[in-house]
């Protein structure tokens, strides 16, 4: 110890070889250290991350590879889906059969011996780039048994009629367990039609507008 205590730091030359040697080494330890530390350490996290996105990489690669392997098959989906479409859009009436469809949903209504106390078409339609919707409100009046098959009878329609937000109530002193007791329904029968060439280009122009 007394002669670590002798040695001179300026005078580093003649120190015994021994002592260089250590201290050479200890040097070289925390330069390593220190290497690691500032250096090897920030590129350990690039390489992590990179890591992260090679694995978020390979799994787009295998998602769209799969895709593109069943392309095939979904342009045929689609080719059905197109064609079921269009089956159903030929269901719907033109502009001039609107109102021959809405008279059929009325006398379906009288056929079965109800009483209508509203009938009322909606001016406005809701139009997309395929068709027309146009509901029509109505409240009727008749048994339940009748009321039912007038339900059947629009669905049964030639063309595509839906029933929505149907309510049913009867009178203050109605006996609940009569069947032949007169209820009130309350509901929108949506009517749809098919779009002419121009109403359809204009409905597609309104869909592009900003909102």
């Amino acid at each position: 110890m007394d002669e670590l205590r002798r040695l001179d730091p300026k005078d580093i030359g003649n120190w015994p070889a021994v002592v260089q040697l250590v201290v050479l080494f200890v040097i070289i330890v925390l330069v390593i250290v220190l290497g690691y530390f500032l250096l090897l350490d920030a590129k350990r996290e690039e390489l992590e991350q990179g890591r992260v996105k090679e694995g978020q990489l390979k799994e787009a690669f295998l998602d769209k590879k799969q895709k593109a392997v069943n392309l095939e098959a979904y342009k045929q989906q689609l080719y059905e889906i197109q064609q079921s479409f269009g089956a159903l859009l030929k269901q719907l009436p033109t502009k001039a059969e609107m109102e021959t469809l809405i008279t059929e949903i009325n006398q379906s209504g009288v056929g079965r011996g109800l009483q209508f106390e509203l009938f009322r078409p909606d001016v406005n339609e809701r139009k997309t780039p395929e068709f027309a919707e146009r509901p029509v409100t109505l409240r009727i009046i008749g048994t339940y048994h009748d009321l039912a098959a007038f339900a059947s009878d629009v669905a049964q329609l030639s063309r595509i009629v839906t029933l929505t937000d149907m309510q049913l109530s009867m009178p203050p002193n109605a006996d609940p367990k009569a069947t032949s007791s007169p209820l009130t329904m309350m509901a929108v029968a949506k009517t749809y039609r098919a779009l002419d060439p121009e109403e359809s280009v204009q409905a597609r122009k309104s869909q592009k507008k900003p909102q």
